[in-house]
């Protein structure tokens, strides 16, 4: 696979091919991937996969007009017929009175943070395929467990470089590995499927694959012969591999391109305590070996850590170029690139800060609630805030966790959510967008 030095040669070229073609501004991105993984099943080896991928995107400018165009191909005539066919489809665009480049004096200088995106281990298929059997014997092993959807470990390495002709030219590189385990418990009508995972951009930081497969194992089990549950408004408490989704409604709601689409249930909300004045969430893209971490965004502005909600408070919009001049708003780094197409908005290693009560404290007083281990469906509006999504998980009985519940429906505003929502003290800084578990009372819920 090739390097960041290399991918940003590319990049450079190709700006300056579309220059020749008529171009007055352009950038391009590069990207390329390698993975390996090995899956086994039922402790034989069931599959072994290696893939690459590289791939380069070109945006042009031709005046307030604009297009992208995207390739694999890096023959020096086919990105030459690239650059000529995507200043021939700016010059037909309609004007974008917002679309453009970043100004330089908003573009990320200096050395940045070393965010020690890659360890360098490369292991070997046999490695993988032992790491995959362990995670999958834990699971095997744990009193229940009755058939196996496999074990799996893998190991990728990514390339990301971006150049543009406002003088912006970078790249770096980053890698992950992961271990996954996914099992049946129970019989017949009474099976029950669940897993459990950890990816880290260091092998060293991933937890025994053994201990990913007992988790699976003993999720699975929990949910065996589950119950409804009587319909009516109680509090309800999210597991943190789910819980992240709700702050995931809200950064999306908080995105600018939404704002100026006037598609985002905060519009006229954003001066308002949303949280309580406790919860703050936060993001850190300088975080060291974090799997959303970055020095800059998708257009070249510095990426910086920061409150996004302090005081129950919004800081305001997450921008990119065009969101921003659009709204007449500064940028604040969160622009995302894909291979083509116009830049969109994401944030880097958001997490909900932890709160005081443990987790039993938590739910010690309720009486009659609900434990949210999954959640199913798009029953997400936010355009309105409507909240409504299949769940299953546990039922709360006298402050403790008990019989398993499922097809049930849990229903809200995402602002009333927002407003009643209680964290935890057991934050675990491992997906990129983190959480700990939390309550929120007054939901309803429908099952029987």
């Amino acid at each position: 696979m090739i390097g960041p030095d290399t991918a940003l040669a590319r990049c450079q070229d190709l700006i300056q091919l579309a220059r020749k073609m008529g171009a007055d501004e352009a950038d391009a991105v590069a990207r390329a991937s390698a993975s390996e993984s090995v899956g086994v099943r039922l402790g034989a080896l069931e599959e072994v996969e290696r893939s690459e991928s590289e791939e380069i995107g070109l945006r042009v400018f031709v005046g307030r007009r604009s297009a992208s165009i995207s390739t694999s191909d890096f023959a020096p005539e086919g990105l030459k017929l690239l650059a000529e066919r995507a200043v021939e489809m700016a010059r037909l665009a309609p004007e974008d009175p917002y679309g453009g480049l970043a100004p330089a004096d908003a573009l990320f200088s200096g050395d940045g943070v070393d965010l020690d995106l890659h360890d360098g281990v490369d292991p070997s298929p046999e490695e993988l395929r032992e790491a995959a059997l362990a995670a999958e014997d834990a699971a095997r092993a744990v009193d229940g467990v009755t058939n196996s959807n496999g074990g799996s470990a893998s190991a990728s390495r990514s390339v990301f470089a971006l150049a543009a002709t406002n003088g912006f030219a970078r790249g770096y590189s980053g890698g992950s590995h992961t271990f996954s385990a996914s099992v049946v418990a129970g019989e017949g009508a009474d099976k029950q499927t669940d897993y459990a995972y950890r990816t880290q951009r260091h092998r060293s930081d991933l937890p025994d694959p053994a201990g990913i497969g007992q988790e699976a194992g003993e999720r699975a089990v929990r949910k065996v012969r589950p119950v409804s549950i009587p319909s009516g408004k109680m509090p309800v408490v999210f597991d943190p591999r789910v819980g992240g989704g709700i702050i995931g409604h809200l950064l999306g709601a908080m995105s600018a391109p939404s704002i100026a689409r006037k598609a985002s249930f905060l519009i006229g909300r954003e001066d308002e305590q949303l949280f309580d004045s406790a919860i703050r969430i936060a993001e850190d893209p300088q975080r060291l070996r974090g799997l959303r971490s970055r020095n800059y965004d998708g257009e070249g502005v510095a990426s910086v850590p920061r409150d996004l909600v302090s005081n129950g408070r919004i800081f305001g919009w997450l921008t990119n170029v065009a969101s921003a001049a659009q709204l007449d708003l500064s940028l604040t780094g969160h622009a995302s690139r894909g291979g083509g197409g116009s830049p969109g908005v994401a944030a880097g290693n958001i997490y909900l800060a932890a709160g005081e009560p443990s987790v039993a404290e938590l739910i010690a007083d309720i009486e009659d609630g609900l434990f949210v281990t999954d959640l199913f469906g798009q029953g997400v509006n936010l355009v309105t805030g409507d909240y409504s999504r299949g769940a299953s998980g546990l039922r709360i009985r006298n402050g403790e966790l008990a019989e398993p519940v499922a097809e049930i429906t849990i229903a809200g505003t995402l602002p009333e959510m927002f407003r009643a929502l209680v964290p935890a003290s057991d934050l675990e800084l491992v997906r990129g967008l983190d959480v700990p578990t939390f309550r929120i009372d007054g939901m309803f819920v429908a099952g029987q």
